[in-house]
């Protein structure tokens, strides 16, 4: 029999941190940008500053040394070369790591999550050592694409708050396999996801949380967002969320007209993430 998944909880911070700014760090923008996830870190800023907690977007640009002093780090999609360039950046002297061990959250999209894992694809399809953050390796699937929306229930309640549909737009190709300790952060209802068969998409392990969904994630799914932010810096006090809700209903309302993702042929303009 296998191994059951252990219930995926975001530690919370004991307080909220108010002596100083919440230091929120864009990774490799220039290799890891694709699809406007960038835009994840400007939404976890302004949920802080809706709340007066002061926050500071630091971008961490290629070439440069990695902080392992902030407090969230925000990872996104981009193509094969440069996602093993970032990969390889990041490995050295492991500041991610460092810094989960103190205490930060990393929020992790597409090749940015598949970095996070043990192992991935590079672009000659050869595997390359990942950062072991999460227990997962991503491999050569049926060699198609997943495009299109995807929809997840969340596989239980993470931390106090539990979490509506999970909603975003997937562009990927190959399968993460999750390890059998690490829980994925939905099950998928409309979509692909990881792709490994078991309708897992994402994966969530300590204050670390991957996800295949583009959108910005944290614009479309704000209550993650939060979760987020409240594993740094301690339980946060609810806020309006009208115009995110509205944009769920209107994405949930194309997928049930058939938007939703399905394995298609690669394209011939590039090979993302």
């Amino acid at each position: 029999m296998a191994e059951a998944r252990r219930t995926p909880e975001l530690p919370v911070a004991a307080g909220r941190v108010t002596e100083s700014a919440i230091r929120i760090a864009v990774v490799h923008p220039e290799l890891l940008g694709t699809y406007g996830d960038g835009g994840n870190a400007v939404i976890l800023a302004r949920r802080l500053e809706w709340r007066q907690i002061a926050s500071e977007l630091v971008e961490v640009h290629p070439g440069a040394p990695v902080p392992d002093s902030c407090d969230v780090y925000c990872l996104g999609g981009g193509e094969d070369k440069p996602q093993a360039r970032a990969a390889a950046e990041l490995s050295h002297g492991q500041p991610l790591a460092r810094a989960v061990e103190a205490g930060a959250a990393v929020l992790a999209v597409c090749a940015g999550f598949q970095i996070l894992g043990r192992s991935f694809l590079g672009a000659d399809g050869t595997p390359r050592d990942g950062l072991g953050l999460i227990d997962a390796v991503t491999d050569r699937g049926r060699g198609r694409r997943a495009v299109g929306e995807v929809v997840s229930t969340p596989t239980a309640a993470l931390g106090a708050r539990g979490l509506p549909t999970l909603t975003g737009y997937e562009n990927h190709r190959w399968v993460t396999t999750l390890g059998p300790g690490v829980t994925p952060l939905g099950q998928v209802v409309s979509g692909v996801g990881n792709g490994a068969g078991d309708r897992s998409e994402g994966a969530v392990s300590g204050r670390v949380v991957g996800t295949y969904m583009h959108g910005p994630v944290m614009a479309r799914n704000p209550i993650l967002a939060d979760l987020i932010l409240e594993s740094v810096v301690g339980p946060l006090d609810p806020i309006e969320d009208a115009e995110a809700n509205a944009l769920r209903a209107e994405r949930l309302a194309a997928v049930g007209a058939g938007g939703g993702a399905r394995w298609g042929p690669l394209r011939r303009w590039g090979r993302r993430r």
